[in-house]
């Protein structure tokens, strides 16, 4: 390796750590290929205290509606991610419900979507990726805050 080749990929390193911090991301994972046998497998994270880490996880359950039925106040309690209905991030990244601040949200509780309708946006190193339906169905809870941030899998909206 040559000092060059070392430099530009600390250069890199250092441009991907300061993607992590100005998104407010908890990690980047990168592979940069430079020839047949030769490549730069690169993962920057970070850890977020744990009190963020539960008032972010505990925010969108204490905001759902009181359930009327025993049935959904159960299955308010569960797990989200483990509902056959929870739509998950495909990527970490910061959430947006709209596609501007002042615009309406793409879906609300209640709301009745077509397969392929946005759900919401997944802003990723500066790229905004709408998140679609993954089937039909009406949107009965949303398990994140605009302007949140998200790790790959987490649930996002279930869908019943």
């Amino acid at each position: 390796m040559t000092k060059n080749t070392r430099d530009a990929d600390v250069a890199f390193i250092q441009a991907l750590a300061e993607v992590l911090r100005e998104n407010d991301l908890t990690e980047v994972k990168v592979k940069r290929e430079y020839g047949e046998d030769d490549s730069l497998d690169v993962r920057v994270s970070r850890q977020q205290p744990q009190q963020v880490m539960a008032a972010a996880v505990a925010a969108p359950v204490a905001a759902a509606p009181i359930a009327a039925a025993p049935a959904a106040a159960s299955a308010a309690s569960a797990d989200p991610a483990s509902d056959p209905g929870a739509v998950t991030s495909p990527m970490v990244g910061t959430i947006y419900l709209a596609a501007e601040p002042d615009a309406p949200a793409f879906v609300s509780v209640g709301t009745v979507v077509a397969e392929g309708d946005t759900l919401l946006i997944v802003e990723a190193m500066k790229t905004m990726n709408h998140i679609p339906a993954p089937r039909a169905g009406k949107v009965t809870r949303i398990l994140v805050d605009d302007g949140s941030a998200v790790e790959f899998g987490s649930p996002l909206v279930i869908l019943e």
